[in-house]
């Protein structure tokens, strides 16, 4: 807890004054960046305690700011485990975000396409998930922040779930929903792993997001989360990724994502 301290200390020195909404934006989607009117930008580099972002196409930026009239910090650019970093890391910022005062958190990812009707471009709001992951709750409980056995069964918050369906069918943004499978990485998955995925009911797949859930469940703090389909993952016609691809995807569909995630925000009371 003290160096989760140090870092909120930090941050309200740095002039981060009671944001309401987190953001952790993911592969490729930087839009909402440009749609937020900005105060402060911390490089995580200076940020005591934070991780130092790997992924050349993960910008390593703390962003205060606000969107509409409400105050929000983003992320712009997230960890993982396959960088080598653990678990206590990877949602250590999530955890500074809650100490900092967010009352909701909305994630974004690039996620392979494991149900046939994903296509490429294609948004998705996760419903649910699976974890291959390790827990980030593994270890001692920080009982200042949470309980030691939280429950799961609604893991991603219903009714930031429906604001985002509603505001969605409103700008005529197909927003589809399905369960994501959160793998470890780096390397992407055999034919054979796509085909199990499928048989026990994942939708898409990625390597990301879930550990920063299972935190903020963790500190009852409210999330919702949105993948963009990056590639198609059928094992009948499995294809060599090109990760040039995927980021150049994303990006195509980070407009109507961003916006999406910029309406609603704007609009919580």
């Amino acid at each position: 807890m003290d160096e989760l301290l140090k870092a909120r200390n930090f941050l309200v020195e740095f002039g981060i004054d009671q944001p309401l909404t987190g953001v952790i934006l993911g592969t490729g989607l930087n839009q909402l960046v440009d749609l937020t009117e900005i105060k402060q930008i911390i490089p995580y580099i200076d940020i005591p305690g934070f991780p130092v972002s790997t992924v050349e196409f993960h910008k390593g930026n703390f962003i205060y700011g606000k969107i509409g009239s409400r105050h929000v910090v983003i992320m712009q650019g997230r960890f993982h485990s396959y960088e080598g970093y653990s678990m206590e890391q990877i949602v250590f910022p999530v955890r500074v975000m809650k100490l900092l005062g967010i009352k909701d958190l909305f994630i974004s990812n690039a996620s392979g396409g494991i149900n046939l009707d994903l296509k490429k471009g294609d948004l998705v709001l996760i419903d649910d998930h699976i974890n291959f992951q390790v827990s980030p709750l593994v270890g001692k409980n920080f009982d200042e922040l949470g309980v030691r056995f939280p429950d799961m069964s609604e893991p991603y918050d219903p009714a930031l779930k429906n604001l985002l369906k509603k505001k969605a069918n409103e700008l005529g943004i197909d927003l589809k929903k399905g369960v994501y499978a959160a793998v470890q990485g780096p390397n992407l998955e055999t034919k054979a792993e796509y085909r199990y995925l499928k048989i026990i009911g994942a939708d898409m797949v990625g390597m990301s997001t879930v550990p920063e859930v299972i935190a903020a469940v963790h500190m009852k703090l409210p999330v919702v989360a949105a993948s963009v389909i990056t590639d198609e993952c059928d094992p009948e016609n499995l294809k060599p990724v090109d990760i040039s691809e995927i980021i150049e995807v994303a990006g195509r569909a980070d407009g109507k994502l961003s916006r999406l995630f910029y309406e609603v925000i704007s609009e919580l009371k």
